[in-house]
């Protein structure tokens, strides 16, 4: 097993050395492609939902259910700074989020299940493209990857900085927040800055639509529930001596619940347009709704847990983690099917999307066991 753990860490590393974006994965499509033949997987599908690979493995004693596991092949658009002797070949672009090393796990469970196939069922390995903001699991499902490959269940696994190596972090319910974003255009008369009262002050406008969208959240939903609203950009004029006649907000929205969402979505759209009015300009309004809050079923939490604790001991294992208000398209496979999505400790390492970020390969044992033993445990 130890010869087998040193080849998976080099997998990770070859991986880590040529990260690619989004849906265009040919080097790393390839690479996951090349080793599921030589495991002697049982069927191997290819561009679903784009880039996406599916290996199924049938277990050995029959019966069972079909049980997923996702593992995200993408990276980001990030210069790499770790100065790692496998560090990016492909400059401006890095895995910062580890999904280097899930692919890399999901490679070693894929080679340990077709090897000894004990267990019931079948285990379905979805090898997933653009989960950094291209909704890949989406396009999967789009493609039928749900119903094609008869997925009862659904279980993806997230590396977590600052979370003790091997160690597990769930959640019952939303562990992840919805992601939207929305963009402010504000159009007036624009003019001298010495004659304001000749002209519409639309940074005037723009900066009092900041301040109103900050009690948005603090005024309109519970404080006990989590959201957040953040205004993350503001563009604006082009000189010292002149009033602009347009300016541009940009930010996001983060909720763990539709009604929440819902709510802060509204109040969003009438606070600017109040706003507007009060300040005699107009307004556009874009509001983009991205990936859903990640919720999982409390009985399949419960069955990760128990594996987990069963692997690493119970006092490694968390069911009350925080839930993030990050958000993750491991959401779409969420609603659609029972699953869980959790966390497996990297330690103290850089955060993720940080240039600094390293996976963990020293959790490299820890994520295929537990993969191997949940599909054991699942079918």
């Amino acid at each position: 097993m130890a010869d087998l753990i040193a080849e998976i860490a080099q997998w990770r590393q070859s991986l880590h050395r040529v990260p690619e974006l989004l849906y265009d994965l040919p080097i790393t499509s390839n690479f996951v492609l090349e080793r599921l033949k030589g495991f002697g997987v049982d069927t191997i599908s290819t561009g679903i939902g784009g880039s996406g690979i599916v290996a199924t493995i049938r277990g050995s004693t029959g019966g069972g259910k079909s049980i997923a596991l996702r593992a995200d092949m993408d990276a980001l658009p990030i210069l790499e700074a770790t100065g790692l002797d496998y560090a990016s070949h492909h400059h401006g672009r890095m895995h910062a989020c580890g999904h280097d090393g899930h692919t890399a796990m999901l490679l070693g469970a894929a080679r340990q299940l077709a090897v000894k196939r004990d267990f019931a069922g079948t285990a379905v390995l979805l090898f997933q493209p653009a989960e950094e903001g291209g909704a890949g699991a989406k396009a999967m499902i789009d493609d039928g990857v749900l119903d094609r490959f008869y997925i009862d269940e659904v279980y993806g696994l997230h590396n977590m900085p600052g979370l003790a190596a091997g160690s597990f972090g769930l959640h019952d319910g939303a562990i992840m927040a919805s992601s939207d974003i929305f963009a402010l255009r504000l159009k007036g008369k624009g003019g001298h800055a010495a004659a304001p009262h000749l002209a519409q002050d639309i940074v005037l406008a723009g900066a009092s639509l900041v301040q109103s969208l900050q009690q948005v959240v603090a005024r309109n939903v519970d404080p006990i529930v989590a959201a957040v609203l953040s205004v993350t950009c503001f563009q604006a004029g082009s000189a010292e001596n002149i009033l602009p006649s347009e300016a541009l907000l940009k930010g996001t929205v983060r909720a763990f619940d539709e009604q929440t969402r819902a709510k802060i979505q509204l109040r969003l759209s009438e606070v600017a347009q109040a706003t507007a009015k009060a300040h005699n300009i107009e307004i556009d309004v874009d509001y983009i709704r991205q990936y859903p809050a990640t919720v999982n079923t409390p009985d399949n939490v419960a069955l990760v847990s128990s594996v987990a604790e069963d692997l690493v001991g119970k006092q490694n294992v968390d069911r009350r983690t925080p839930a993030q208000l990050a958000s993750e398209d491991f959401a779409y496979f969420l609603q659609k099917r029972p699953g869980a999505f959790f966390f497996l400790g990297n330690g103290n390492s850089a955060p993720l999307h940080s240039p600094d970020y390293d996976f963990n390969d020293q959790i490299i044992a820890i994520g295929v066991e537990f993969w191997c033993r949940l599909i054991r445990a699942a079918t």
